[in-house]
């Protein structure tokens, strides 16, 4: 956030040469003093000076409690990067959208309503990522779009693209497979496998990325239709939060034979890593034999970064990456951060923003009245995503159950 821009030519005054010169200067010093207390007080300063609206320690929602004393840590987490900014206040976070550039049209449509909903306050800091250079006009476009920083990165090779320890032609054999199986989205696709692995494993070690802890998943052609009064950020800070969702889907087991069966084997070489309390009845309904497909919506996530660089996080997705299955199944980021949350975080540190709206076609999370008519919604509830999808209904239904104090995340 930028800074009022005050400084004093002190070479300047020094150089005042007039009877009573030092109590001259004296009156200046002074005057100037008195100056820079009405700027910093003026309502037109609290615009730029993040007070009560951006501190992380404020009464942000009505929803919100007190930081427990003794936060339930996650397992194996060391922060690498502070909370918040010690000088704004504001949570130290940022918004990420991978895109491209030929997507231009549908990042200007989801910068917009997350710039109208929530961030033309704020003015948390944009990231975008592609895999190729972003163009001249992509830039200029999306700085127009909003009063906040924006940067752009190039995603390493190595980050995209399978490694050479691939096999292409079982590669071709299994995409070719998969595609004759009816309705599996993104089926025989090389880059959703690029980019679902990308998320899976390496946006977080992304350089952009370093000096952030938390960040905000932001995609393209999607909407926030309500009013987002209060900072999400601050209050997964307040609350003790690590990973927050607003749509639960049951995924296509077909893109995923194996996935459990490798998570599995991994919590038994690794029980060290495996939370107490935790979420495993979110994802699975016979303890853990099976895997019964409910995961976390990912295109929409508000998540520490430091769960994702943990030591934890890391090595379950080498173990993943290792069997190739990114790119011989389909195994999508989804799951894979909806069964490492589940596993590695305390389910209280697991939280479903049911008020906030939200919609990426066919799906959407929207609040029932009456807070639909206090966030001035633009969408109506029964268009939720629990009536298009059943079985994501079930997903949320099994993820509430984990609380049945009705406290829900």
């Amino acid at each position: 956030m930028s800074k009022p821009n005050v400084r004093f030519d002190y070479e300047s005054l020094s150089r005042i040469r007039m009877p009573a010169g030092r109590p001259l200067r004296l009156l200046i010093a002074v005057a100037g003093l008195i100056c820079v207390g009405a700027l910093f007080m003026s309502p037109r300063a609290r615009e730029y000076v993040p007070y009560g609206q951006h501190r992380v320690d404020e009464y942000i929602s009505p929803e919100a409690s007190p930081m427990p004393a003794h936060p339930n840590i996650p397992v194996n987490v060391t922060a690498s990067a502070p909370a918040a900014d010690p000088y704004t206040h504001r949570a130290n976070a940022t918004l990420l959208m991978l895109a491209r550039n030929e997507e231009l049209d549908y990042v200007d449509a989801s910068m917009r309503a997350l710039e109208q909903a929530f961030n033309y306050k704020r003015k948390y800091p944009w990231i975008f990522l592609n895999e190729v250079p972003f163009t001249l006009e992509f830039k200029q476009r999306v700085r127009t779009l909003t009063n906040a920083e924006v940067h752009f990165g190039l995603i390493p090779r190595d980050h995209w693209y399978p490694p050479a320890s691939i096999d292409d032609e079982r590669y071709d054999r299994d995409r070719k497979a998969m595609a004759a199986i009816p309705d599996i989205p993104y089926a025989d696709s090389k880059s959703y496998r690029n980019m679902c692995r990308f998320n899976s494993g390496f946006f977080y070690r992304h350089e952009l990325l370093d000096q952030y802890r938390w960040y905000w998943r932001v995609e393209p052609n999607v909407n926030f239709p309500c009013d987002i009064p209060y900072d999400p950020f601050a209050y997964m800070i307040q609350n003790n939060k690590r990973y927050s969702f607003t749509i639960t889907l049951s995924e296509f087991m077909e893109t995923i034979p194996t996935l459990w069966d490798h998570a599995k084997s991994f919590m038994s070489k690794n029980p060290e890593y495996i939370a107490k309390n935790n979420a495993l009845p979110f994802i699975t309904d016979d303890g853990g034999k099976t895997f019964n497909g409910c995961h976390i919506w990912s295109n929409f996530e508000i998540a520490d970064l430091d769960f994702f660089r943990s030591d934890a996080y890391q090595a379950f997705f080498k173990s993943l990456d290792a069997t190739g299955n990114f790119y011989y199944e389909r195994w999508g980021d989804a799951p894979v951060h909806s069964i490492a949350a589940a596993l590695f975080l305390p389910r209280d540190q697991l939280h479903y923003f049911r008020d906030i709206g939200y919609t990426h076609k066919p799906f959407s999370n929207c609040p029932d009245s009456p807070m639909n008519q206090q966030r001035r919604c633009g969408c109506n509830p029964p268009e939720g995503f629990q009536i298009v999808e059943p079985k994501g209904s079930l997903c949320l239904k099994r993820f509430e159950a984990l609380f049945p104090d009705k406290l829900v995340g």
